[in-house]
């Protein structure tokens, strides 16, 4: 059977619960209310179904204009999903991809598989959105990436395991806590100044690690590690990020008597694993080859 509801009409309906009305609907769609209301009202004759009731002077979802609602985004995602795949494959690669790394990759490895990517495909632009913690996830589940470099796989997603870092808690070797001469336990870490990375998603924030009264929080790591290496404070840091200063001596390690150094995990995650691109899983792969082979490279 022909559906007889258009998508005109289904984006009308999920315009109107998502933006809260009628009039807001009609702005976020650039089109006249009576047109909006109008979709709508021939919605519900065409099925034959209330999808508003008034409750109040508010107008809410019906029990069955709830599942007409998410059956209806679901079926607009996978239409603008399909248009996006057809547009890829009639131009060939793609000509731009969008790209969230947590800050705590390696960023000298980023470039470098980016710069193999260019030599493959020049014209298609990339766009990276440097993220921490949850701001990552974020990036994926609103569909601002195509794909993702974060420390887990959310919920509905597919990726792999990508890299495993050692994170090191670190100072300048003048700081008070290296000053003790002694095994160190949170409760000396209580009264020191912690410094740490703002998460890209401030709303979803997570509890950090370590109980601390005293914290510079900054936007990116590079600053809170300067601030370390000046003796401002002490931070957990990856690794890869703080060898030059740890062999310069500017970072020392804190001996702290449990956790100390943990590793990460980070993976990589793909928006739609089914719908990507040919340049998504390019780089994708590309990824993936650099950074197994930096891997293997540094292991005893």
């Amino acid at each position: 059977m022909d559906p007889r509801v258009t998508l005109e009409q289904w984006q009308a309906l999920a315009a109107v619960v998502e933006n809260g009305g009628y009039a807001k609907a009609a702005g976020a769609l650039h089109k006249s209310q009576s047109s909006v209301t109008y979709a709508v009202q021939k919605l519900e004759s065409q099925l034959g179904v209330r999808v508003f009731e008034l409750k109040g002077r508010k107008a809410v979802l019906t029990q069955t204009g709830e599942l007409l609602y998410k059956r209806g985004r679901a079926l607009l995602d996978d239409a603008a999903s399909l248009e996006k795949v057809a547009k890829s494959v009639s131009a060939g690669w793609e000509a731009e991809i969008r790209l969230a790394v947590e800050v705590i990759f390696p960023y000298w490895l980023l470039v470098q598989s980016l710069e193999r990517f260019a030599k493959e495909s020049p014209h298609t632009r990339i766009e990276v959105h440097e993220s921490v913690l949850a701001g990552t996830t974020e990036a994926l589940v609103s569909g601002r990436v195509d794909l993702a470099i974060g420390n887990d796989i959310p919920p509905g997603f597919e990726g792999e395991e990508l890299l495993r870092m050692r994170m090191i808690l670190a100072a300048h070797p003048e700081h008070a806590l290296h000053q003790l001469g002694r095994a160190l336990t949170p409760r000396d870490l209580r009264g020191a100044r912690q410094l740490v990375v703002r998460e890209t998603d401030s709303r979803r924030a997570r509890p950090l690690d370590l109980e601390t009264t005293q914290r510079w929080t900054f936007s990116h790591l590079s600053t809170s590690i300067m601030a370390a290496a000046m003796g401002y404070g002490f931070g957990r840091y990856p690794e890869d990020r703080i060898r030059g200063e740890l062999e310069q001596g500017a970072l020392k390690p804190l001996p702290l008597r449990d956790g100390g150094e943990r590793s990460g995990t980070l993976f990589l995650v793909y928006a739609n694993r089914d719908d990507a691109g040919p340049g998504v899983k390019r780089l994708a792969e590309i990824l993936k080859e650099d950074t197994a082979a930096e891997c293997a490279r540094r292991k005893p």
